[in-house]
């Protein structure tokens, strides 16, 4: 039988770490805490992700609560998926309870509210400051995989980027990608098969369709200006904590869409941007995804293959991602694979799926001959988990069934008047809500068409005035000065010349585009 002492120097020698490391909680044997029994979290390998899962109400949400002050308090920035709407909290001091005393009692250490340094950001018409990127930073890549283009509709789409950078035609937002897209298929067909390949129609059709198609789920409004920058993710406050950054999509967790076109624009983003830093002391952001099960059940082919290759290539960039969901089996395994450091709340057993998925969870995990990991699942109270890391080395810690420390911030969110204040103190806020809508590409093709349609008409009403004003002048000359058929034969002759003249081609004109500004 597992004795406490054993198991003591069991989790101290796990759980040593030299390097800056922040308390998860103390770690628990037969359903007790063992004083001492300390369970800390290495900050040198956030950069290799992580999971919190659990069933509905067993704490999860609270536990990315309690990492994210953490790494504020140790001046790493911290970006927020808010998908259910209550993490803004996390901007004001919470307050002591009765639970949170007895829970002190018996894990250590002490407790003390703190309100942490946010900034509130959008995708749609939420408080806080607006994120948008223009379709030209978006690029014809990530637009045809949000798109789910195939190989020829996908060249199409680079092709029309490749034209409008010729061209010097902005695209900024959809409607200028739309416009394009409808004059390269009519009116421009010529001059962009002269110099780029041949346009299919169909395909053009098909593309046009489903950007409409994403116009629906709003991402209307995240194309456009001013675009948001990486760097503004990344800003420490004046006491030398890190800013958590908060995106509410509560509004557009049915727009699968709309929030796929964000995480490819973003993941992309911060890994162009960002330079190689290897295995830092500590992470330089980390990015929590809550409920994230909505991600991956809704999201494309082409989303789950961004975030894949995402997850294994942008540690090196010193930044950590973290997904929150209900059971681990609804992340893809090549994603759950990549992910080092695990948080295990309880699951649920009703049915013999569920024992399945829980039997395949506890695999997931380190052995350990104090705890039966499968039964334990089933077991551990709200606020405790199962925990696993990676150690300085590398290496995956022992795991340890923890009762975690408490949030420091309020556990429920602000109030309406608290985030309108919040809001009007931004300065990103007053940066990014501006409305812009520069000259670009569905500016300048309108003014173009309308050029030549004004120069048609012009030419149509010109040709009868020319003819008549013409032979009318040219009848009372020959009137008076000559009288003979000859005469009167190179006087038409001349006059035909002349009218073939004033209606030669006229070219289309176009206006100095304004270069976009700097992408998301």
């Amino acid at each position: 039988m597992a004795t406490k002492e054993a198991f003591l120097e069991y989790i101290r020698n796990g759980y040593s770490f030299k390097g800056e490391h922040v308390k998860l909680g103390c770690a628990m044997l037969d359903g007790e805490v063992v004083t001492g029994a300390d369970v800390f979290i290495p900050l040198k390998t956030l950069n290799r992700h992580g999971l919190i899962a659990g069933a509905t109400g067993t704490g999860k949400t609270k536990t990315l609560q309690v990492i994210a002050e953490a790494l504020s308090d140790a001046s790493v920035p911290v970006l927020l998926m808010d998908i259910k709407g209550d993490l803004s909290g996390v901007a004001a001091a919470g307050t002591s309870n009765a639970k949170i005393e007895e829970r002190y009692q018996k894990i250590g250490g002490s407790w003390s509210a703190s309100a942490y340094p946010v900034e509130l950001l959008s995708l749609s018409n939420e408080k806080g400051a607006r994120l948008r990127a223009t379709v030209s930073e978006f690029g014809p890549i990530l637009l045809s995989k949000i798109l789910e283009l195939n190989d020829t509709q996908e060249g199409l789409v680079s092709m029309i980027f490749k034209y409008c950078d010729d061209s010097k035609l902005p695209l900024l937002d959809l409607k200028d990608f739309k416009k394009v897209l409808q004059y390269v298929s009519d009116k421009g067909k010529a001059d962009m098969e002269k110099d780029y390949g041949k346009i299919s129609t169909t395909s053009a059709g098909t593309i046009l369709r489903k950007v409409i198609g994403l116009e629906q789920q709003g991402a209307d409004r995240f194309f456009g200006e001013a675009s948001f920058e990486v760097d503004d993710l990344m800003h420490i406050s004046d006491d030398g904590r890190g800013v958590i950054s908060i995106v509410r999509v509560a509004d557009i967790q049915d727009r699968p869409k709309l929030f796929s076109t964000f995480m490819l624009s973003l993941l992309a983003e911060l890994y162009a941007s960002l330079p190689e830093e290897g295995d830092l002391e500590k992470p330089k952001l980390v990015m929590f995804i809550d409920e994230a099960h909505l991600i991956f059940q809704e999201a494309s082919t082409a989303l789950l293959q961004q975030i894949e290759t995402i997850i294994k290539l942008i540690r090196s960039k010193g930044v950590g991602i973290f997904f929150c969901t209900q059971n681990p089996m609804d992340v893809p395994p090549s994603v759950l694979g990549q992910l080092g450091m695990k948080v295990q709340h309880a699951l649920r057993a009703f049915t013999a799926n569920d024992r399945k998925a829980i039997k395949q969870t506890a695999e997931n995990y380190p052995l350990s001959e104090f705890y039966k990991t499968d039964d334990l699942l089933t077991q551990i109270g709200i606020g405790e988990a199962l925990f696993t890391c990676l150690n300085e080395k590398g290496q995956p810690t022992p795991l340890a069934a923890t009762m975690l420390v408490s949030p420091r911030s309020r556990m429920d969110v602000l109030t309406d008047t608290e985030a309108d204040t919040l809001v009007n103190g931004s300065k990103l806020v007053k940066k990014y809500n501006r409305e812009i809508d520069s000259e670009s590409a569905y500016e300048i093709l309108t003014a173009k068409l309308q050029e030549a349609a004004e120069k048609t008409a012009e030419e149509k009403q010109e040709k009868p005035a020319a003819k008549g004003g013409r032979q009318k002048e040219e009848k009372s000359v020959l009137e008076t000065v000559l009288t003979s058929s000859a005469a009167r034969q190179v006087g038409r002759t001349a006059a035909n010349i002349i009218t073939r003249s004033l209606l030669g081609a006229l070219g289309l004109g176009g206006k100095s585009s304004k270069k976009s500004s700097s992408w998301f």
